[in-house]
C-alpha cells in the first residue's frame, strides 16, 4: 500500500488542523468509498501516537539527567541546598 503525496497532506490536514466541519464530512465520506484511506488515516495517527510518546521519553531521559547532575555534582552543592531549602518550609 503507498500512499500518494497528495492523500498524505489531506490525512495531515485532517489529523492536525481544526478544518471545518463540512471538509471533515467529505473526508469521512471517502474514508468509506476508499478503505486504504482509512487504513492510511489509522495508522498515520498510530505514527503520530508512537513520534509523541518517543518524544516523551526522550525528554523524561534529558530530565532525569540534568536532575542527577544538578543533585550529585558536588559543584552544584549551593544550589542543591537551596532547593532543599525550599521544600522543606
Amino acid at each position: 500500500m503507498k500512499t500518494s503525496w497528495n492523500e498524505l497532506l489531506l490525512i495531515e490536514d485532517y489529523l492536525l488542523s481544526d478544518r471545518n466541519e463540512a471538509d471533515k464530512v467529505v473526508l469521512e465520506a471517502r474514508m468509506i468509498l476508499q478503505p486504504d484511506l482509512k487504513d492510511s488515516i489509522f495508522w498515520q495517527e498510530k505514527t503520530y501516537s508512537l513520534i509523541e510518546q518517543y518524544g516523551r521519553q526522550q525528554l523524561r531521559k534529558e530530565i532525569e539527567q540534568v536532575h542527577g547532575k544538578l543533585f550529585t555534582a558536588p559543584e552544584h552543592a549551593s544550589f542543591r541546598q537551596r532547593i532543599m531549602q525550599l521544600f522543606s518550609k
